[in-house]
This record gives structure tokens, sequence and C-alpha cells, in this order.
């Protein structure tokens, strides 16, 4: 079995990059998914934010998953349940702008350690960016660039808790899907595990590494690589025993980015066969993804084909 790839990025201003930059084109190219440690967020940091979510989710919104279980009669279900995730979430906006001191509930050293949070996360995204620009051959900074619309990129953060599950093999932590967007940053649970990712029709362990942060890539990333990298299938896996932390953060193109493969990344034989990924803005893709992020993405990048055939954008 291979092993899963986690990656230091302590020497990588140093005579490692190359090592690195190699480790890094090869998780992208082969799993779609790579944890990161020695990444620059301070483990005090890391630490707090863990703290202070799961005293949240105990605080104010444990009993109300418990109520809403009891309501749907979820702890009671005989057959598999395909609708719903076992799950308990809420979503902070970061850029184009914050609402992180509208959220109910929230006290206010945990939103201002969650807006610090999102900051240092902001800032890893957009060096991880960048080595996959470096890997790609495409100039520094045009991921970014791609990402950005007429404002800034998108980047919001989902929090999320896993409770013990009665019948984890009827329901899902949370139902196998690729991610829309571009990279993704998530900081997880070091004792609890679940998160899955398929790889040569298998589904493997995301392994909890203490203090580390997982990244994988959306579907834009496959859209802008015409495919060389590609988004992956993950799903959760519910555990009978203990709660699973989940912070999930989102890079994503802003809503009015065109989004189409770099030119340098088409190879001929790609074109002459129309093998090339659509070009779209991002917002119209979000669109259609909200219907279908439980089925495979192929038919996704179809439709897009197909509005770009009939409105020919640029």
């Amino acid at each position: 079995m291979e092993k899963f790839p986690v990656i230091s990025l302590e020497k990588v201003n140093g005579e490692e990059r190359k090592t690195i930059l190699e480790q890094i084109k090869d998780a992208c190219e082969n799993w779609g998914f790579f944890e990161l440690v020695n990444h620059g967020i301070p483990h005090e940091l890391l630490d707090t934010v863990e703290r202070m979510t799961k005293e949240h989710y105990r605080k104010c919104m444990e009993q109300r998953f418990k109520e809403l279980v009891a309501s749907k009669g979820l702890d009671a279900v005989q057959a598999e349940v395909n609708d719903m995730d076992w799950e308990s979430t809420f979503h902070l906006r970061h850029l184009p702008a914050s609402n992180i001191s509208e959220l109910p509930d929230l006290d206010d050293e945990y939103r201002k350690v969650m807006k610090e949070f999102s900051q240092k996360l902001e800032k890893l995204a957009e060096e991880v960016l960048d080595l996959l620009c470096e890997n790609l051959g495409l100039e520094k900074g045009y991921l970014k660039k791609a990402f950005y619309g007429s404002k800034c990129p998108n980047f919001g953060t989902k929090v999320s808790n896993y409770p013990p599950c009665p019948k984890p093999d009827l329901i899902k932590g949370l139902r196998a899907h690729t991610d829309a967007g571009g990279i993704i940053l998530l900081f997880q649970d070091d004792k609890v595990s679940g998160l899955q990712l398929l790889k040569d029709g298998q589904w493997i362990d995301v392994p909890p590494v203490r203090h580390s942060i997982v990244i994988n890539l959306g579907d834009q990333l496959e859209v802008i690589t015409n495919g060389k990298y590609k988004s992956v299938l993950h799903r959760v896996i519910a555990q009978t025993d203990g709660t699973r932390m989940s912070i999930a953060s989102f890079y994503n193109p802003g809503s009015d980015a065109v989004i189409y493969p770099a030119p340098n990344l088409v190879e001929k034989e790609a074109e002459e066969k129309n093998q090339v990924y659509p070009k779209f803005v991002f917002e119209d893709y979000m669109k259609l993804y909200t219907t279908v992020k439980f089925q495979a993405k192929e038919p996704r990048f179809e439709a897009m084909k197909e509005v770009e055939a009939a409105v020919k954008l640029g």
C-alpha cells in the first residue's frame, strides 16, 4: 500500500526545495491530497483554535444536534440514509467581506482567534498555489491571479463536528464528493479519524497528524491544469466513539472570475482530440454544483462546455 503523502515545508526555501517540490508534484498528480507539517502556522494557535472550537460545539451546538437527530429519527434508522450527513456545522466568510462579527453564539475571543487563523491560512494557501505554479511551469502568481476576478478570491471556512454515530454503516458523516473550488486547507482532529479519499478504486484513510494542515485540490484546479491535476472524491465516515473536529477553509475563485485551462498546459494533442476543459464564470459553476454536489463531476464539466458553446465567452 502506498503511503499517504505527508510533506514538511520546513526547508522549502533552502537546499531541500527541489525534493519538496517533487513530493508536492507527485501528491498533486497521484493523490489530489497531501498533508503539510512545519507549514509556518504556530502550534499554539492551532491548539487554541482546536480547544475553542470543541468548547463552542459543546456549549452551543451539541444539544441542537441531538434535538435534530431525535426530530428526524436518525438514531433509529434501519436503511441507508442518502439525503443527509451526520455533521454539525457553521460557516465563516473571510473574503470578499468577513461575517465573523455577525455570527451569533461566538464569543469575542473565539472570533479573534478564528480571524487570526484565517489570515495565516490565506497566506499558506497563496504559498502553496505558488509552489504548484512552479511545478506546473506557470509564472509565479498565475493561480492567485486566475482566482482573483474583479475584486479578490472567495475565502471561507466550514467548521464541522462529527459526533458519535450509532449507525455509521447507514449514515455517512459526509457523503462522497469532490470540492468545487480551488484549494482546500483542512485542520482536522488528530485523535478521531474519519476522512477518506478514493484512490485506484479503494477508500484510503487520511491519517490524523497532530498540527498538520491537509491540502486537497478542487475542481477549478483540475480545469486550469486541463486535467494534469485532478480533484478527488472524498468522504467522512462517522465513528461510533468520539466527536471529530474538522475545520476546512476554501480558497476559491472570486464569483466573477473566468476559469479556463492555462494555455501553457493545453497540449496540442488534447486540442486536436477536443480534450480541453471548458471556460466559464465561477459563479455559474457554483450554481450547478450546489444542485449536484454528491454526483459525479464529469457531467458538470460537460454542462459547462455546453454553456461555453452557447455563449462563446470571450
